[in-house]
This record gives structure tokens, sequence and C-alpha cells, in this order.
């Protein structure tokens, strides 16, 4: 079967990977001063943390339209026996929603609702291109989906309370209290939903290094494949307690670094990063 992979931005891969799996992305909307800019392609996260640095409101974020999803479904349906598309998880966005209503007129249009965001949906797109690419139907793929889908791990360790204040989401004291006592908070998605799951404190490679053991030792990995994703800016020396962390503990034949895109970057900001991976159960 020809089958075409296809993704909402928010699936955070890097060029490289969209190029080698031939996964088309399809983009949501970045607002910023209520003006619609499509993600990574009208506007980038250096822009968007440009913007705030310089004292502009927080940008937001908006679903992908079921007119975009129309052209996009359109276009491909007729060169392929099947295109399978990962939504920005049902109970975070009302992508899937949009997506849902337009792929009822395409019989060989599927939807994956990847319950996540970030590289936790771009686990997704992966394993699908590989078993695309390996030979594999459609059922064959979104049985293994089904069956991933719950032992996937996303998580991010917040830098800075500031842009999830902005955005409504934790008070001036308890981002001024978080900052003051260098409190980093771990975000993870838990049932398709955003939930704070720990706080570390210390200096920030100390607590990125923690965070990235505490995910990984001592766990029952699939050692196949594990993200790296972290927004722009985020400090080398950061990023290099991570590598060396998830070096020692997981494992991994291949570990991928990618960049948060806008969604990502518009709710949590610079120096955010996160380690993803498959659990074995």
């Amino acid at each position: 079967m020809r089958i075409k992979i296809t993704s909402d931005s928010t699936c955070d891969l890097s060029q490289e990977l969209l190029e080698r799996y031939d996964i088309e992305v399809i983009p949501l909307y970045i607002l910023k001063n209520d003006i619609a800019y499509k993600d990574g392609v009208e506007i980038t996260p250096l822009d968007i943390i440009g913007h705030v640095d310089a004292g502009g409101s927080l940008c937001s974020t908006s679903a992908v339209s079921p007119g975009d999803y129309a052209e996009v479904f359109s276009r491909l349906s007729p060169d392929y026996d099947a295109v399978i598309h990962f939504n920005l998880g049902s109970k975070i966005s009302s992508c899937y929603q949009n997506a849902r209503a337009v792929a009822e007129d395409y019989p060989n249009v599927y939807l994956v609702d990847s319950n996540n965001l970030s590289t936790g949906q771009g686990m997704q797109v992966v394993l699908a291109a590989r078993l695309a690419q390996q030979g594999a139907d459609v059922a064959q793929i979104l049985t293994t989906l089904e069956t991933m889908r719950p032992k996937s791990e996303c998580s991010f360790l917040l830098n800075r309370l500031d842009y999830m204040r902005k955005g409504g989401r934790c008070s001036m004291v308890q981002a001024l209290g978080a900052n003051l006592l260098h409190i980093r908070p771990c975000i993870e998605v838990v049932d398709g939903t955003l939930q704070m799951v720990g706080k570390y404190r210390g200096s920030p490679e100390k607590c990125f290094a923690a965070y990235a053991k505490n995910r990984l030792e001592g766990r029952e990995l699939i050692k196949d494949f594990a993200f790296i994703t972290y927004t722009y800016g985020t400090q080398e020396s950061i990023v290099n307690a991570v590598r060396e962390a998830v070096a020692q503990y997981g494992g991994f034949s291949e570990v991928f670094e990618t960049h948060a895109g806008g969604t990502v970057t518009c709710h949590c900001g610079p120096n955010t990063l996160g380690v993803l991976f498959y659990r074995a159960s």
C-alpha cells in the first residue's frame, strides 16, 4: 500500500525526520497581537520569544481550521491508498474534532487522536512512518499505535513560570515564589491532559539532569528510540547535562533531538526541555 503520514505541526519533529519519513505537517495558528500566523511557516518560536522578551503580550494558539484540513486531505487522498493523520490530543485542542468533520468525506483518510502533544505525538508519527516504510498495512499500523499509545511518556521541565503566569495558568505569587526559590515544575501528559507531577530545586543543570535520571533510571524501557525536545534558547549546558543522563540511564538505540515548536513555546517559554520515550509496559 502507498500510505502517506501527515500530522499537526505540534508533533515537533525536525526537518531531517520529516524528510526521512516523507511526513507532511499541517500548521496550527499562533496568535500574536490578535493576528493569526501559521506555526512554523509565518512565525517561528524565536519570533514568539523575541516578542515576549520585548515586552509584548503572550502569544496564544488556535486549532487547524477545517478548511486547511480539507485542502490537504483532498490533495493527498487521490494519490495514496491511505492517508494517516495525527492530531494534537483531543483533550488539549479542537484540532481532532475539526479534522474528523472533514475526514468523513474521504474514506481513505484515517485519523489518530494522539492523546498527546509535542514529540509525545511525534513518537507516534515516527512509529507509523517506520511501519509504513516496512510495508505494514493500515490495520497493522493502527493496531500497533493503539497498543503503544498508553506506553508513551511525555513530560517537560520548565525553567521559568512567567509564560504560564501570563497565560493564566499560575498566579503572580506562585511564579515569583518559584523563580526566587529556583523551583522548576515538571509537567506531564497524563490521560491526555497536562498535570504537574513534580518539582526540582537548584541550578538549571542540576535540576534537568536529575529530571532525566528520575524519568529513566530503573525503568523498563523500549530501547528503540527516544526524544530530547527543547525550546529555542535553551542553554547548551542544560542540553549537555540531559544528554549525559539519557546516555547513562536510557541506553536507547537512537536519540533524536528536536526543537519545540510554536505551541510549546507559547505556553512554556525558553529553557523548557523534555525527555520522551516509550516504556515497556
